[in-house]
């Protein structure tokens, strides 16, 4: 299991228990629903009521915030270098996955130690951090989410980051439909980023469904991998996934390629009790090359892998 990394300064997740989880993003502590937290909180209530606001769920309308003192309506936060907005939104998110902090910590570090510049995918990019991460690294990024909304919130990252001079192109489009025309442009990259939701839809009414649309996402993606690919990171929330599937997935992008494949789960630290959440799937593809020397981050994180050669 990975767990968020040692460099975390304004995340934290302070407590679980009841169904709920209590976290610091910033200044600001929020109450969100954890299904995994069946045990009781360890902090005492007074902890609990000092939150700024607790989301509750709903099956009809999904849920809404509950504020209990004054929320403000975005706020600033860091990782390392970066600077992002960060806010309660209708569903529940924030605009922020912490955990995925090991994998832009990884994705810099192949860039950073690439012989050449690399030019990195990331699809289904949501606010950018990603994008960010590959961008301060070096990279030339192309940036892909079917949500205007996501798109302007992490062109506002940018912005807030100091990097609006670094070349990332940001795109609205539905994910299989940009890989398709990129085919037919002859667009290749070397680097490719994946974090598909199980359920969405495009700017033009295109569905995406995980369960069926997964495995051709994959083979889009590998028409598009440059001879001299360097890395494939792709997490995953879905139910039902595994990292068995991941690696498997990414064993046959990466056919006839010399590279390892490494799976696992990501999860969160707890602090009061130090219990983990688990939060995601992954799994990366790396190249053998002077970049494969480049190690995952001692930096406290600790993980269960699955190798497949």
């Amino acid at each position: 299991m990975s767990t968020l990394t040692a460099d975390w300064q304004d995340y934290a997740l302070l407590d679980s228990g009841q169904g709920r989880k209590l976290e610091r993003f910033g200044p600001v502590t929020l109450i969100r629903p954890e299904a995994q937290a069946s045990w009781q909180p360890a902090l005492p209530r007074a902890d609990w009521d000092a939150a700024h606001a607790v989301f509750e769920a709903s099956s009809q309308n999904g849920g809404r915030w509950l504020p209990r003192q004054p929320l403000p309506p975005r706020w600033e936060m860091g990782y390392g270098a970066l600077r992002f907005w960060v806010q309660a939104s209708q569903s529940r998110q924030v605009g922020l996955f912490p955990e995925n902090a090991v994998h832009w910590d990884w994705i810099a570090a192949q860039i950073r130690h690439a012989s050449q510049p690399l030019r990195v995918l990331n699809l289904f990019g949501y606010t950018g951090l990603a994008t960010l991460s590959a961008a301060q690294a070096g990279a030339h990024v192309t940036h892909v989410d079917a949500a205007k909304k996501a798109v302007l919130w992490a062109r506002d990252n940018q912005a807030l980051s100091g990097l609006h001079q670094r070349p990332i192109r940001w795109i609205v489009e539905d994910a299989l439909s940009y890989l398709r025309r990129e085919a037919r442009r002859g667009v290749r990259y070397h680097g490719i980023v994946l974090d598909p939701p199980a359920f969405g839809r495009g700017p033009g009414g295109e569905v995406w469904s995980f369960d069926r649309l997964f495995g051709a996402l994959c083979d889009a993606c590998r028409a598009l991998l440059a001879d001299e690919a360097s890395f494939i990171v792709a997490t995953v929330y879905t139910q039902g996934v595994t990292p068995a599937t991941l690696a498997a997935a990414l064993t046959g992008m990466t056919r006839g390629r010399a590279g390892q494949v490494t799976s696992g789960e990501l999860a969160t630290l707890e602090r009061s009790a130090g219990r983990l959440l688990r939060n995601a799937f992954y799994a990366r593809w790396q190249a053998k090359s002077p970049t494969s020397e480049v190690a995952e981050r001692p930096s406290g994180a600790s993980h269960r892998r699955n190798q497949v050669d």
